[in-house]
């Protein structure tokens, strides 16, 4: 019902919304002599963000076609390499041979968001590296018949891929696959699978969240499993492909993000509205941009949000040492050859400091010169791993920390 009601929502506002993409182009129109007062800026602006506001959008595009290695543009083109039910893995092919790269395998979150959040990292790392990229699908574009998928699948899908990568491959897990990634190095390397990576960077992931906990995790943990599964799990309706499928939908994760900080928001539209009437364009579009990623949400399946809000929310199982892996137990003990580099923002409002720093504890019998910690200053939890702290602060950190551990 809740997703219906959703649907017919954007359905009745399609009209409006029709009018509104119209009504800015007639008021911005140079020979509409009212695009040139400050009611007519404002009226065009007012229908822009209205407009913009409403609009549902879809998986955005990397747009990453060229590259800048050694002095010269490279061309980049998107292949599909490995092809599974929920998700698959893309490389960003150069049109370069660089035999000496690392291959770098960057695992994007599951929590709302498609792959292309990550364009900013995959753009720092290209120069410099052979890139992989987890692509997950939305689940509502998921017939039944593709079975269920939850944590330890997520797991599998990891182990799997890395194993198609090969050898000497380097992972990267920004925020939510932290877990599921970590989880993984500690099963391949309890069972000496070859393909397990040479190094393993956790960017602002929840490994444990008993450390300085966040708005994000008292939300989870002020609540039983089932207040979860009443309020925010429903069925995708048809005629979507995976109608009847039960699914935690992107567009109440998307009332969630926005919830969270609904004041930054607020203000963020009204500057987007005053760049507008200003005909600031650089600045306007700069805001659009990013809120065209941010609301481009996907719904995740019901068990794989339960089973995570349980295991790393809840009951804190992997670093209780109590989280499983199918029937096998999932041991950072374990880990003894995969080298870890823990990044985490001073700022971070979604993941404390030291939730993420905890890996480096758990894993007791790796050689502490395979573990470095960094903490980057001034940085929140998308600083991480986008923008401009990213580029000159973070991206240095993770490329010096894979190169020192290629050879192993």
């Amino acid at each position: 019902m809740l997703y219906s009601l959703y649907e017919l929502q954007h359905t009745a506002v399609a009209p409006a919304r029709y009018l509104a993409d119209q009504g800015q182009i007639l008021f911005r129109n140079p020979l509409n002599p009212m695009s040139f007062t400050p009611m007519g800026r404002m009226t065009s602006a007012a229908l822009d963000l209205f407009e913009h506001s409403t609009r549902r959008y879809g998986k955005p595009r990397f747009d990453l076609d060229w590259t800048h290695i050694d002095g010269r543009d490279v061309r980049v083109t998107e292949e599909i390499m490995y092809r599974k039910g929920f998700g698959q893995i893309k490389r960003f092919v150069r049109d370069i041979r660089r035999p000496n790269d690392p291959k770098v395998l960057l695992v994007a979150p599951m929590s709302g968001h498609f792959a292309t959040l990550l364009r900013g990292t995959v753009e720092a790392l290209l120069p410099d590296h052979d890139v992989y990229i987890t692509d997950w699908r939305d689940a509502r574009d998921i017939p039944l018949f593709e079975g269920r998928f939850d944590l330890c699948d997520y797991i599998d899908y990891v182990i799997g891929w890395l194993e198609d990568i090969g050898p000497k491959c380097h992972v990267i897990a920004v925020c939510q696959p932290a877990v599921p990634v970590y989880a993984a190095v500690a099963r391949m390397e309890a069972e000496k699978n070859r393909a397990a990576p040479a190094s393993i960077t956790l960017m602002g992931g929840p490994i444990d969240t008993r450390a300085n906990p966040t708005a994000v995790n008292e939300l989870a943990t002020t609540r039983p499993l089932s207040w979860f599964e009443r309020n925010v799990i429903t069925h995708v309706p048809p005629p979507n492909a995976g109608m009847w499928r039960k699914v935690y939908p992107g567009f109440l994760q998307l009332a969630g993000f926005m919830s969270m900080n609904l004041g930054d928001h607020m203000m963020k539209h009204h500057e987007f509205f005053n760049h507008l009437v200003e005909g600031d364009g650089e600045s306007a579009d700069a805001t659009r941009f990013f809120y065209e990623e941010y609301r481009s949400v996907m719904d995740m399946t019901a068990e794989f949000y339960l089973q995570t809000i349980e295991t790393v929310f809840q009951t804190h199982a992997l670093p209780k040492g109590e989280m499983m892996h199918h029937e096998h137990r999932v041991d950072p003990k374990a880990i003894t050859r995969t080298a870890i580099l823990c990044v985490e923002g001073e700022r971070d409002d979604i993941s404390g400091i030291g939730q993420t720093r905890s890996a480096l504890d758990l894993a007791s019998n790796l050689d502490p010169a395979k573990k470095r910690y960094f903490m980057a200053p001034k940085v929140g939890h998308y600083g991480i791993f986008n923008g401009r702290r990213w580029r000159e602060v973070i991206a240095p950190e993770v490329k010096a920390f894979i190169r020192q551990h290629d050879g192993n």
